[in-house]
This record gives C-alpha cells, sequence and structure tokens, in this order.
C-alpha cells in the first residue's frame, strides 16, 4: 500500500497576516501631542502666576572726610599713599610757608614791645622822674620869686619917676611868665607823683591784646601747614602731590571712616512703603561670594529737588520722587568696602 506524498500535505494555518490597522497606531501619538502641549501651557500659565522678583541694587558707602588746605603754600613731606590706613591725629602732610613764619616772628616782636610798654605804664613814674620835676618847681619858684622882687621895686620907682613906665611893662610880663611856668612846673609834678591814668592803662592792654590776638591768629595758621587726620580712616584719594602748590580752599585728600558703612538704595516713592525705619532686611553682596547679610533701615530721605523723578502718566500731572534708604549691617562686617554692590528682592514686602 503506498503511503501518502508528503509534499501534498497541507501546512499549519499562518497567523492573520492582513493589513494593519492605521487608526490603532495613530491614537497613542495624538495622546502624547496632546500632553506636551497641556504641559507646555500649563508649565507657562504657572510662570505667568508665580510672584516676580522684586530686585533693587544699591551700593555700599562710607562716612567721607575731605580735607582741603587752610593756608596756601607748597606741599612738602606726604607720608602717606593711597588705601593706607591712619590713626587720629597721624600726620598727613605738610606744607610750607616760610613768610607766614617770618610774620609770626614779627607779630611776638610787637607783643613784647606792647607788652613792656604796658608794664612801664603799671609800674608808674619813676622816682628820678619825680624828683627832676620837684626841682623844676623850686626852681620856678626862685625865678618867681626873683621877678616879683624886681617887679615890686620897679613899680616903686615908676611911682617917685625914677623908672619909666616901660621898665615896669616889661617887669609885669616877666612877673607873669614866671607865675605860669611854677604853674607849670607844679602841674607837671602833680602828674609824675599820681602816675598814668586809667584810659592809658586801659590803651596800654588794648595794645597788648591786639598783639596776643594778632599771634593767635598766626599760630592757628602756622598749626594748619602741618595736616593731621581727624579720625582713624582710610586714605580714598590723594589731590595733590609733592612740590604742588596749593591754596586755601584747594582739596588736598578725602579720608574714609571704614567704621561706619552703610548700604545706600534709591527707591522710587511707590516702593518706599515696603521699607521702614527698624526693617530688617537680607541683602546679598556679589563682591563677598554672594554672601547674604542682615541689614537694618535706619534712615529714609527724599533726594534733592527733580532727583529720580519718573512721570506716572504719559500726560505728566504728578511725578514720583526718589527716596534714598540707608541700611546699616546688624553685625560688623570688615570685608564690606564703599563702592560694592548690593541687592535685595522686596517681594512679599509692603
Amino acid at each position: 500500500m503506498s503511503e501518502p506524498n508528503d509534499t501534498g500535505s497541507q501546512a499549519p494555518d499562518a497567523p492573520n497576516a492582513g493589513p494593519r490597522d492605521e487608526r490603532g497606531s495613530a491614537l497613542p501619538a495624538t495622546l502624547i501631542v496632546f500632553a506636551a502641549v497641556t504641559g507646555i501651557v500649563a508649565l507657562t500659565l504657572w510662570y505667568a502666576v508665580l510672584p516676580q522678583p522684586l530686585l533693587i541694587q544699591g551700593e555700599a558707602d562710607a562716612r567721607r572726610l575731605d580735607i582741603a588746605a587752610r593756608v596756601d603754600g607748597r606741599v612738602g613731606a606726604r607720608p602717606i599713599e593711597r588705601g593706607g590706613n591712619v590713626a587720629a591725629g597721624q600726620v598727613l602732610l605738610s606744607i610750607d610757608n616760610p613768610e607766614l613764619l617770618t610774620k609770626l616772628k614779627q607779630a611776638q616782636a610787637s607783643r613784647a614791645v606792647a607788652a613792656a610798654d604796658l608794664a612801664r605804664i603799671m609800674t608808674g613814674t619813676r622816682k628820678e622822674v619825680i624828683d627832676e620835676r620837684r626841682a623844676a618847681v623850686a626852681s620856678s619858684g626862685a625865678n618867681l620869686k626873683l621877678q616879683q622882687q624886681t617887679y615890686d621895686r620897679t613899680r616903686q620907682l615908676t611911682e617917685k619917676d625914677f623908672a619909666s613906665v616901660q621898665k615896669l611893662d616889661e617887669a609885669t610880663a616877666a612877673f607873669e611868665v614866671a607865675q605860669r611856668s611854677h604853674e607849670q612846673a607844679k602841674s607837671a609834678l602833680d602828674e609824675a607823683v599820681a602816675g598814668y591814668t586809667p584810659e592809658e592803662r586801659g590803651v596800654a592792654q588794648a595794645k597788648v591784646a591786639d598783639a596776643d590776638a594778632a599771634i593767635a591768629t598766626l599760630k592757628a595758621q602756622v598749626d594748619e601747614l602741618i595736616v593731621t587726620a581727624p579720625a582713624a580712616a582710610q586714605i580714598y584719594q590723594l589731590g595733590v602731590e609733592q612740590g604742588e602748590y596749593v591754596s586755601p580752599g584747594v582739596p588736598l585728600l578725602s579720608l574714609v571712616d571704614l567704621s561706619d558703612v552703610w548700604l545706600r538704595f534709591d527707591l522710587r516713592e511707590d516702593l518706599v512703603k515696603r521699607l521702614k525705619v527698624g526693617d530688617k532686611v537680607a541683602v546679598r553682596i556679589p563682591a563677598l561670594g554672594d554672601r547674604e547679610v542682615t541689614v537694618e533701615v535706619r534712615t529714609i530721605a527724599t533726594r534733592g529737588e527733580y532727583a529720580g523723578w519718573r512721570a506716572t502718566r504719559a500726560t505728566g500731572d504728578f511725578d514720583l520722587r526718589t527716596f534714598e534708604v540707608r541700611a546699616y549691617p546688624v553685625e560688623k562686617l570688615p570685608e564690606l568696602r564703599p563702592g560694592m554692590s548690593a541687592y535685595v528682592d522686596l517681594r512679599g514686602r509692603g
């Protein structure tokens, strides 16, 4: 019996190999696109409603001491350099002015003369002068007595016609001159005994006081030839060089007191309401590694007229002024230097 041929047997049924369903594969892709668009829209709305930071930039500042010349002259020694630290009373520079020193010596000599004259007046008349005046009184008295005797004899002779009337007139005139001379001598003696009058003493004292005032004025100017630091500070700026001629009022140098450093912010008046004196806020200082520092608001003051004004309407109905806010670090910050930037986020305040 013959076996069936294997080649004629049918193979098992193969899986369905019909055409793909296009709708079944496109549906997941649509969902992915819809989800992506929805996420982008949601993220955009989230960023839109998220409060934006209100950053205000400020700058570190410090108490500045501007020193100007009080006298004229040439800059002499200058033992300081920019950026150096100086102590209170330390010599910053000297000014050479030989004429001023000469005027001081002249004023001192004038004062010595005035003082000697005052001492002479206060001492009174010397004994030798009084004795001389008394001798003059005695001499004028003797001359007066002689002239009186001559006048008496001449008058008697004239009455008896033994002398002319001219002789009598001459004797009378000589007698009157002797009387006046004797009176002057007596007045001079009285003046010498009484001494100088209170008015003369006052004039002499006034001359001494005037000389003292002149010396004090010149000494004050001489003292200004040596310029010293009024307080412990740092040399911030130097405006003169050695040998340069300066006049009164010319700036010499500037100092900054690093022990009195603050942060200054300029705020429009619509933002000032977010801060008040006594508030403590956190600021960041980029120069110190973006360190966060707590500062206390101590001063809120308006700036100068028209400083930082901004029109609030296109028509310019009214403007917003700018206020200066000073905030001091709560804790000492030795690294803080004038000119360093600082910023603060006022979001959520006010």
